[in-house]
C-alpha cells in the first residue's frame, strides 16, 4: 500500500493537526510515514496544506505531485488541489463552504457538509475530523479505531477535553458517507 493525501484550506482550519495524527496514526501501526506541512504567510486565516504519504514500504519522495486523495476545505484549496488529484483518485470535498462541481469523471468525489456537522458535534474546530472520518470510510488506509488510538496517544494535554469531541466527529463524517454514498462504497467493495 501506497498512498499521497493532501490536506487543504485555511490556516486555523485544523489542516495540519489532522495531517499530522493521521501520520502519528499509520506510524503507530508499522507503516512508513511522511508528514510535509506547507503555510502561507499569514498567522491565520491564510493558506495551508500539508502531504502525508503512508506506504508499507520505504518512502522514496515525501510528497507527491499527483496525490491519490485530496481532503479540501475550502473553495482555493479546490481550485488548487482539484486538478492535480491523479485519475482514479479520491476527494473529498467540505460542501459547507465548497459549491462547485468537478467536470472530472476520473475522480471518485465524497462531498459531506462537514462544517455543519462539526459545529452540531459541538465546534466548527471539529470541521477537520468529520472529513477525516468520511475519508477513512472510502479509503481505509486505516481504521478509525487506529486514529482514536492516537487520538489518545498523541494529543497534547491542553487539548484533551477535545478528545470525545474528535471522536465524536470522526464518526459522524464516517456515518454521512455511509448514509449519502452507499453506490461509492458498494463500487469500492467496502
Amino acid at each position: 500500500m501506497h498512498k499521497a493525501i493532501v490536506f487543504a484550506g485555511f490556516g486555523g482550519q485544523g489542516i495540519m493537526f489532522i495531517g499530522q495524527l493521521l501520520a502519528y496514526a499509520a506510524m503507530d501501526h508499522g507503516y512508513h510515514v511522511t508528514w510535509i506541512p506547507s503555510y502561507g504567510p499569514e498567522m491565520r486565516g491564510g493558506t495551508a496544506n500539508c502531504f502525508v504519504v503512508v506506504s508499507s514500504d520505504p518512502i522514496g519522495a515525501p510528497v507527491a505531485a499527483y496525490p491519490d486523495v485530496a481532503l479540501i476545505f475550502n473553495r482555493p484549496s479546490f481550485d488548487k488541489f482539484e486538478p492535480l488529484v491523479r485519475d482514479g483518485g479520491l476527494l473529498v470535498v467540505n460542501s459547507s463552504l465548497v459549491e462547485q462541481q468537478t467536470a472530472r469523471e476520473a475522480l471518485d468525489v465524497v462531498r459531506v457538509p462537514a462544517t455543519k456537522i462539526a459545529s452540531a458535534v459541538g465546534s466548527e474546530r471539529l470541521t477537520n475530523a468529520v472529513l477525516l472520518g468520511a475519508m477513512l470510510t472510502v479509503e481505509p488506509i486505516l481504521p478509525i479505531t487506529a486514529i482514536n488510538a492516537a487520538l489518545q496517544a498523541h494529543m497534547p494535554a491542553h487539548r484533551r477535553d477535545a478528545l470525545a469531541a474528535n471522536i465524536d466527529a470522526l464518526e459522524r463524517g464516517s456515518q454521512h458517507v455511509r448514509k449519502q454514498n452507499p453506490e461509492l462504497l458498494n463500487s469500492l467493495s467496502i
